[in-house]
């Protein structure tokens, strides 16, 4: 027989080494994102985030009405850039000329937090709902933050529980494979 032909023990190193690749690039991506999800019960989902410096947050919005995320510009780290979807340099200028800004249904806004601290924020058209987040920066990503959370765990954007069910079937499938062909079948005399 020709050497062009992929053995069995070659096509499995080849399927379980690509594995390894895609879950690790996959797992780095995802550690640095936090999703916020905004809803038609006026209300930011969840309404308190705790990430590590470097993380950026995506606000997605997953309903019909419109909303928007606008820094309290006196309740942010002094050394912080200030946000707002729609790119405003300051809390006023964003109220001033809401409803640009505004994320529609279906439309995210995203930030990258790298300074330490606490950051408050509000939906411009629903403030007075009491549509309100915070995002804690701080070194230990995930954990605690401040304010009576108490226990808490941290949400998983959809698209990291996906990866992750994929990986685990790919990993689940590869040693299956692996056990029957060596089980039952084998390179027997190609040389």
């Amino acid at each position: 027989m020709g050497g062009t032909e992929t053995t069995r023990r070659g096509f499995l190193r080849g399927l379980s080494g690509g594995t390894v690749v895609a879950s690790t690039a996959g797992a780095a991506s995802a550690q640095e994102q936090q999703t916020v999800e905004m809803t038609d019960s006026l209300v930011f989902e969840p309404e308190s985030v705790t990430v590590a410096p470097g993380t950026t947050v995506v606000w997605d919005n997953v309903g019909s009405v419109g909303h928007s995320v606008t820094a309290y510009e006196d309740e942010i780290p002094e050394e912080a850039e200030y946000f707002a979807s729609g790119d405003f340099d300051s809390e006023q200028a964003a109220r001033d000329a809401y409803p640009e800004g505004d994320i529609g249904g279906g439309e995210q806004y995203e930030h990258t937090f790298d300074v330490e601290g606490t950051y408050e924020y509000f939906c411009i058209p629903h403030e007075s709902a009491g549509m309100v987040g915070t995002v804690e920066v701080g070194a230990g990503g995930g954990g605690g933050g401040g304010g009576g959370g108490g226990g808490a765990l941290p949400s998983v954007p959809s698209s990291a529980m996906t990866l992750g069910v994929a990986t685990v079937s790919a990993m689940v499938t590869v040693l299956v494979l692996s056990y029957f062909f060596l089980k039952y079948g084998g390179d027997y005399g190609l040389d």
